[in-house]
């Protein structure tokens, strides 16, 4: 007999369900992500990270497509290096995301993806961010990080 006051989730422990009591992706009230194109210069992506206080910015190709992201402090530590200039193009410093494959899984992270999923795929990716797209893959939402988890879970108690 099923509990009427609990769901059951997919392939995710009963401890991660009760640690965000049916929270979803939207409940972390995330701002909007800022994503630049794959041409774009450097002095725009650390000025639009300094201003917007990101790790992460997302890259897209010209069909608007997620390719990769920039990481922010090791761009930073890059430029400050001297190996790259404010007019080079951001495509000179992107982590391409892998091409989905049977192997390596595209995995959709949408608003109305469960936290806990959310969780799970932090650790069964390795990574500590997430592109938040719609369930079409069409637009980039925002960027959700395991400390965007830890805090909604400290904020509620």
């Amino acid at each position: 007999m099923l509990d009427k006051e609990t769901t059951p989730t997919a392939n995710v422990k009963p401890d991660l369900a009760a640690k965000y009591r049916g929270a979803c992706v939207e409940d972390l009230q995330l701002p909007p992500a800022f994503c630049l194109s794959e041409d774009a210069p450097i002095s725009h992506a650390l000025e639009a990270a300094y201003e917007r206080e990101f790790d992460q910015l997302p890259i897209l190709n010209d069909r608007r497509r997620p390719i990769g992201y920039l990481y922010v402090p090791t761009l930073k530590q890059k430029f400050e290096g001297g190996s790259i200039k404010e007019d080079d193009p951001v495509s000179r410093c992107i982590t391409h995301f892998p091409l989905s494959s049977k192997s390596h899984p595209y995995t959709v992270i949408d608003p109305l993806t469960p936290l806990e999923e959310l969780e799970q795929f932090f650790i069964s990716a390795g990574t500590d961010f997430a592109l938040v797209t719609d369930v079409e893959r069409k637009w980039v939402l925002a960027v959700a990080t395991k400390d965007d988890l830890e805090t909604f879970v400290k904020r509620r108690g």
